[in-house]
């Protein structure tokens, strides 16, 4: 319920707030990257983007894909232009459920995962969808390799899928604010019977990740944070680095550029921006964990990061406002 309060009291409060809002940081890594690597999605069909994978045969070109409730395709997106420059249908395979994430193989496939479970972590199995990056773009129908996947401990939820560049093996972070795991699927997926994910380590919660193109460094976005792990013999090593992600809201995505240079982080919503930051400047912005924070949780944002300065502000915002309120009630 909204308090009543009197008008003048009301424009004081939109005028603090006014200026709170004023003095928010933008991203640095979208004020400071060039507009050439940063890019807007522009076509309409696209309202959920959740998953992103450079391709490795177009200069430029990102694969991306709806979250649900749109059929079964993956478009192509000209990062020079936002523009869409190809949608592939695929057949072959039943009814997507929740697709959350596009990760390509060292195979020059793409590997897509219907993985999401908006119920929570209760559909017994989910699935892996592969097909061949086409060689031409533009729109086209292809058949695509079917996969049923199941976890070695149970149904999880799930947005982040990472295909290793190196060896191929396909591993899946699950979303749970408690229970995050990164699982290990086998050497080679089969489609001759379910193919068993195993849990192998512990990790916050995560919306989507990605290998570095050498595969060495394995990086998970959640909503708030991201972090780059080194990875040797099939594991992360250590808390990982901290890396400086852009807040963008509904947080999904995230890819290297093929050279390794950069990452591409991006999110949902119609006329989504894909934001790139330069690896070497998020490896300059790392940062250990904080105390206390609990095991398997989500990292809590730095303060020093864009994202901790706005919520000090807008922390001090209402301080002021609430301020305001009282000396009004008082002069009532």
């Amino acid at each position: 319920m909204r308090l009543p309060m009197p008008s003048a009291a009301a424009s004081a409060a939109v005028a603090i707030t006014a200026a709170a809002l004023a003095v928010l940081p933008v991203p640095a890594s979208a004020a400071e990257t060039p507009a050439a690597s940063s890019f807007t999605i522009s076509d309409p069909r696209i309202k959920e983007s959740s998953g992103l994978a450079a391709s490795r045969i177009h200069p430029g070109v990102y694969w991306t894909h709806n979250d649900s409730d749109d059929g079964p395709y993956i478009y192509a997106v000209d990062s020079a232009s936002g523009r869409t420059v190809a949608r592939v249908t695929l057949t072959g395979i039943g009814k997507p459920r929740d697709v959350e994430a596009i990760s390509l193989g060292p195979d020059g496939q793409l590997y897509v995962g219907d993985i999401g479970d908006n119920r929570n972590g209760t559909w017994d199995h989910v699935w892996i969808y592969r097909f061949p990056e086409p060689k031409q773009l533009g729109d086209v129908t292809v058949e695509a390799t079917q996969f049923t996947v199941k976890y070695a401990d149970g149904a999880r939820n799930a947005e982040a899928l990472m295909v290793h560049p190196v060896t191929g093996r396909v591993y899946i972070a699950s979303k749970d604010e408690n229970k995050g795991g990164l699982y290990e699927g086998p050497a080679e997926l089969t489609t001759g019977g379910t193919n068993v994910f195993r849990r192998v380590a512990a990790v916050p919660w995560v919306t989507d990740g990605a290998f570095s193109p050498d595969g060495t460094r394995l990086t998970l976005r959640g909503y708030f944070t991201a972090r780059t792990y080194p990875w040797k013999d099939g594991l992360p090593v250590g808390e990982g680095e901290r890396v400086d992600a852009p807040w963008q809201g509904q947080a999904e995505s995230v890819t290297y550029t093929p050279d390794g240079s950069t990452l591409m982080f991006g999110a949902e919503g119609e006329g989504s921006r894909v934001i790139a930051v330069p690896v070497a400047a998020a490896d300059s912005a790392s940062a250990s964990p904080q105390p206390g924070a609990p095991s398997g949780a989500a990292p809590a944002p730095e303060t020093t990061g864009s994202f901790g300065k706005g919520a000090l502000v807008l922390a001090g915002g209402l301080i002021l406002i609430l301020g305001a309120k009282r000396l009004f009630r008082r002069r009532g």
